[in-house]
């Protein structure tokens, strides 16, 4: 019977799906074409992605975010 060789995916390459999966989400677009254009070699800690995806933001695209900021309270957690 032939060894079957296998890889993992390196944290790097699962950094670049989550990404490619928000830009996807953002854009509404979809996300097969950014998978794959994928460049991936392998190395020590598994395969990594060559060409990640650039998430971009901008004024428009985070206007009706709410944010969530670190607020001062008071001694009665006003």
């Amino acid at each position: 019977m032939t060894e079957i060789q296998h890889t993992n995916l390196s944290k790097q390459a699962i950094g670049a799906l989550m990404m490619a999966l928000q830009k996807s989400l953002m854009e509404q677009s979809d996300i097969v074409p950014v998978l794959e254009s994928f460049k991936m070699t392998g190395s020590p800690e598994g395969l990594v992605v060559l060409n990640p995806p650039i998430v971009k933001l901008n004024e428009e695209t985070t206007r009706d975010w709410d944010v969530i900021c670190d607020q001062t309270t008071n001694s009665n957690g006003e």
